[in-house]
């Protein structure tokens, strides 16, 4: 996984803010973006150097835009998604069956016109340990992999226990960490010393924290691989890849 690793840039662009805006958890409401605006969006954020985008079947349309006005470039980013969530007439139904998974994927892959998902994570509710232990997800994920349709498996939870059982199987591990949540800190560092990769979801707690304080916050951890953060502007994402390449150098 060293070499996927080092493919992932430091800020990643997540992708639900192109594809809803109901059932939100920002701080602040927004419009949803036409077409032209997210495929200006999208080859913006690949342009500033940004080499890893995240989406999910739970996030609208996102899945279907990136495929739509990222499949020319697919080549100059690592892409991941998510199984076992879906989002639709305003809630989530979720389906960890190894149906359910191999269904979600073929979904994925046909939505993002790719033949291969760089990673996928397993997209679990509150309950995430039952997600690993009482279903069929984590071996159909591997089985996938096994495939070669995924390079990696990840998951994507809350709670401590289950992202330590999930070491033993995912190749990365997706969880919210900012200064006003630290809980995780441990998981981070026993994964880190597995060579797992980590990246950090909500970074910004979704919008209460300054995107300099989180984002210096975030990549001061040397666990960390990648602080994945959604904007529609892409102003504010050439910022945020600013601050990430500051710290760089004052890391040389």
């Amino acid at each position: 996984m060293d070499a996927l690793r080092q493919l992932i840039s430091p800020i990643g662009f997540g992708a639900f803010k192109i594809g809803r805006n109901e059932g939100i958890k920002y701080e602040e409401s927004y419009d949803l973006p036409d077409d032209a605006t997210a495929e200006r969006l999208l080859n913006g954020v690949l342009d500033l150097g940004v080499t890893y985008v995240d989406t999910a079947p739970a996030y609208g349309l996102s899945e279907e835009r990136i495929g739509r006005f990222l499949s020319h470039r697919r080549a100059e980013f690592v892409l991941s998604t998510k199984v076992g969530e879906r989002y639709e007439n305003g809630e989530s139904t979720y389906d960890f069956s190894g149906h359910g998974i191999r269904e979600s994927m073929e979904q994925s892959l046909r939505r993002l016109r790719t033949d291969t998902l760089d990673i996928v994570y397993l997209h679990a509710p509150r309950n995430d340990l039952a997600v690993i232990n009482d279903s069929d997800a984590v071996s159909t994920l591997l089985a996938l992999r096994e495939r070669g349709l995924v390079r990696a498996v990840g998951f994507s939870g809350h709670t401590t226990a289950a992202f330590r059982q999930a070491m033993d199987w995912a190749d990365a591990l997706m969880l919210e960490y900012h200064s006003d949540d630290c809980s995780l800190e441990s998981v981070i560092r026993e994964a880190a010393m597995l060579g797992k990769m980590i990246v950090v979801k909500k970074g910004l707690a979704s919008g209460r924290i300054a995107g300099d304080q989180a984002i210096r916050f975030a990549l001061a951890n040397r666990g960390v691989t990648s602080l994945v953060i959604g904007s529609l502007s892409l102003q504010h994402m050439a910022e945020n890849v600013g601050i990430a390449q500051s710290m760089r150098g004052e890391e040389t």
